[in-house]
Order: C-alpha cells, then sequence, then structure tokens
C-alpha cells in the first residue's frame, strides 16, 4: 500500500517508515497536518498515519478534513493515552487508534485492522443509501397510487398495474412514471 504517515518528530517519522517499508508498503511523509493534507491530494494514499499534536493542522483537524474530502483508512497516532483523547478519538473518522512508542506487530495490526473497518464502513454506507433510495421510491410510488386511485377511481392493484404498464410503454422507471403521475 501507499501509505502516508504525518508526525513532527523526525525519529518517529523515519521509524515509522522503515518499519512500514520492510513490510512492503510505499511510504510518503509529511512534517504537519498541513503537508499531510496537501500530499494526501496529490498522491491518493491507501492509508494515513497521522500523529494527534503537529503543527499547523493536528492530527484530529487533518482526519476530520480527510475523512469529508478524500475518505481513507485512518490511523491516530499519538503518545498520550489520557482518557479525554481516548474519548476524543472515538468520535473522529479513524478506523485505529495507537500510542507511542510504536512497535511493528502493533502496527501491522492496526493496518489490517484499520483497512477492514474502512472497507466495511464504506460497505454499510453503500447499503444504507441504497435503501433510502429504495424506501424513498416506494413513498411516491405509494402517493402515486393513492393519487390514481382518487382521480380515477382504481382500486391498489389497478393503480399499481396502471403505473407499470406506463412505466413498461415509456421505458421509464416505476420512480419517474410515479413522479410524472405526481406532477401532473
Amino acid at each position: 500500500m501507499k501509505i502516508l504517515i504525518a508526525d513532527d518528530e523526525s525519529i518517529i517519522r523515519m521509524g515509522l517508515k522503515q518499519m512500514l517499508t520492510e513490510m512492503g508498503h510505499s511510504v510518503i511523509a509529511a512534517t504537519n497536518g498541513r503537508e499531510a493534507l496537501q500530499m494526501a491530494r496529490t498522491q491518493k494514499p491507501d492509508l494515513c498515519i497521522f500523529d494527534v499534536r503537529m503543527p499547523y493542522t493536528d492530527g484530529v483537524q487533518a482526519a476530520k478534513a480527510l475523512a469529508k474530502s478524500q475518505p481513507t483508512p485512518i490511523i491516530l497516532l499519538t503518545a498520550f493515552s489520557d482518557d479525554d483523547l481516548i474519548e476524543q478519538a472515538t468520535e473522529l473518522p479513524i478506523q485505529a487508534y495507537m500510542v507511542k512508542p510504536v512497535n511493528e506487530g502493533a502496527l501491522k495490526a492496526n493496518i489490517s485492522l484499520a483497512v477492514k473497518r474502512f472497507n466495511e464502513t464504506a460497505r454499510l454506507k453503500e447499503t444504507g443509501q441504497k435503501l433510502y433510495i429504495a424506501l424513498e421510491t416506494r413513498k411516491i410510488l405509494d402517493k402515486a397510487k393513492g393519487k390514481l386511485m382518487t382521480e380515477q377511481g382504481l382500486s391498489e392493484k389497478e393503480a399499481y398495474d396502471e403505473l407499470q404498464t406506463q412505466s413498461r410503454n415509456s421505458r421509464q422507471s416505476m420512480r419517474d412514471v410515479a413522479l410524472a403521475v405526481l406532477d401532473s
């Protein structure tokens, strides 16, 4: 994978880069969150590892910005494990949280976990969107059937059959036909 790391401490950056390279990953490194966001736009990483406390744009802000503009698996890295920071991290669009110092085994496990959680979340969002569209379509069809039943004195089945016939004859979706009925 192409992994973007952002940490203002050069020793941490070099250590992470070495571990990730030995794992077979391609690594790009930034010294702060602002630089990381610019690199993310141009380099399109597969995963990002952001230190929480960096100058200009911290890891929390960078994670939020990246999640909005370019959803990517994100691991947050920190030297602090206080309860407030952990609680704040649970509200972020991140997939893993690691406390420094980082060892290779934990890093490897968190990378796998982050990618799997990210992909799972993406699938759930897609499914949710499809279900939302299906529900909205169902509501539109029900309203159109109701209009046909009221205006033309049709039964529910007859109204549905009419929408289906119009859809087939016009080669339009049932949703589009129902919207046309509602607009007329």
